[in-house]
């Protein structure tokens, strides 16, 4: 079965500070992300002002658990904290399987 990546772009809040939202989101990864099923690794992307993270499953199932309401996670609170929710036109959830890897 193909892996599965979930690509999501968004912008910070204005005035957050980047050092912070890494650390942030180091914590989050840390102390869920990883620990998730199937979890191959994050990546966080920067272009400009548009951020975007590219999380890596084993599979689509695994990847799709991770958009599933649950109980909340204080690391992720703190991590959405950084983002711009008055922009929400930035951010884009899209969920993709590889077809192919070279």
């Amino acid at each position: 079965m193909a892996n599965a990546v979930l690509f999501i772009t968004f912008r910070l809040a204005k005035g957050a500070s980047v050092p912070d939202f890494l650390s942030a989101a180091e914590t989050l990864n840390k102390e869920y992300i990883s620990k998730l099923k199937g979890f191959i690794s994050w990546k966080q992307l920067r272009e400009g002002e548009v951020w975007a993270d590219l999380l890596t499953f084993e599979t689509m199932d695994d990847a799709k658990k991770i958009m599933e309401p649950g109980e909340p996670i204080p690391a992720a609170e703190k991590f959405y904290s950084f983002l711009d929710m008055e922009d929400m036109e930035s951010c884009k959830t899209q969920l993709f399987s590889v077809e192919k890897s070279y």
